[in-house]
């Protein structure tokens, strides 16, 4: 069993709220914020996305940077102790993904710092894996703490689908959710930050991590079945790192971003392991309000999880948060309250 971590605080900026209570209270009402974008889709249409409604039409990696920022910002409200005792793990789009929001990283996290006006204590690092990025994070915040190289650690992610280079790129792949294509995902855009620290006040904890790899990603090129090997297995090693089986498992939050393939790559993972008497399962994705919002995911699924548990409608004490790219990569924690 790895030494937990607590959650502390959150924060976010998403298509339907500009923070993170209002984004959580307009999913759980089930609001999306879908609606036409300046980009054509096939027949002329204008294609539907899930942009973030910014007080100023900042664009590029300006407007990355803000909104960032204002999650960064959200999160150290409430705990504004963790100013200049925070590590950060910044979470971006897959480096050879087309149309990338970032291109430099490292540019952008000076961008963050001169907004919030913070020096991040120690090293900052960038996670660029897209959605599963912020297992990999959990995974260097977790040794962060345990090596006490500093006292808190900020995991935030920030991505856009919304680029002309994307569009065109999944338009042409027919990947994009279009009138003529039911199998496509919505693009949109968000940021997510969360705040961690070493186990002491026993609130949202992180008990089991576990990351491993799918060969039959999607589209890949030897045309390998889906048998969710990948899933599975960084489901398998996150419950044995907590000691539970799955169907103590109380609800899962996934990046299912619309097409059929993460679907089946969740059922199929959850059905290998899924033994005995068990309650309904329920399954949330932050995907269907807010469409593929990448490596903004797993801090946002966090923020879900978190809000959830404070406010008392969490469909269960133990919840497994799961993601996963198109390259394979697939992540899959535990997270429950501190009398799990």
């Amino acid at each position: 069993m790895i030494t937990p971590i607590d959650f502390l605080s959150v924060g976010m900026v998403t298509a339907v709220g500009l923070d993170a209570p209002s984004s959580c209270a307009a999913m759980r009402a089930r609001l999306d914020g879908f609606q036409e974008t300046r980009f054509l889709g096939p027949g002329g249409d204008w294609l539907i996305g899930a942009p973030v409604s910014l007080p100023r039409n900042w664009v590029g990696e300006k407007r990355m940077a803000h909104l960032a920022a204002a999650a960064i910002s959200e999160a150290f409200q409430t705990l504004p102790d963790a100013r200049g005792q925070t590590a950060l793990i910044l979470c971006l789009a897959e480096e050879d993904r087309p149309g990338p929001p970032v291109p430099d990283g490292a540019r952008l996290l000076a961008s963050i710092a001169e907004i919030v006006d913070i020096r991040p204590q120690g090293r900052s690092r960038v996670v660029a894996h897209g959605r599963p990025s912020g297992h990999v994070a959990l995974e260097q915040a977790r040794r962060i703490l345990a090596a006490k190289e500093a006292p808190y650690v900020m995991i935030a992610g920030i991505d856009s689908y919304l680029t002309e280079e994307a569009i065109a790129h999944y338009l042409a792949n027919a990947r994009l959710l279009t009138a003529n294509n039911p199998n496509g995902f919505i693009p949109g855009e968000a940021a997510a930050a969360v705040i961690c620290s070493s186990s002491r006040v026993g609130g949202l904890q992180l008990f089991g991590l576990g990351l491993a790899r799918e060969h039959a990603c999607i589209y890949n090129p030897a045309d390998l079945a889906l048998r969710g090997d990948g899933m599975t297995s960084a489901y398998r090693t996150a419950l044995e790192a907590t000691g539970i089986r799955m169907n103590q498992v109380g609800y899962r939050i996934a990046d299912l971003i619309g097409e059929q393939y993460w679907f089946k790559q969740s059922a199929l993972a959850s059905l290998r392991l899924l033994r005995g008497r068990h309650d309904f399962q329920d399954i949330w994705s932050p995907g269907e309000f807010l469409g593929n919002i990448g490596a903004a995911a797993v801090p946002l699924m966090i923020g879900m999880a978190f809000t959830a548990a404070r406010k008392g409608y969490a469909a269960g004490n133990t919840v497994l948060l799961e993601a996963s790219n198109d390259a394979g990569a697939c992540g899959a924690a535990i997270l429950a309250s501190g009398n799990a």
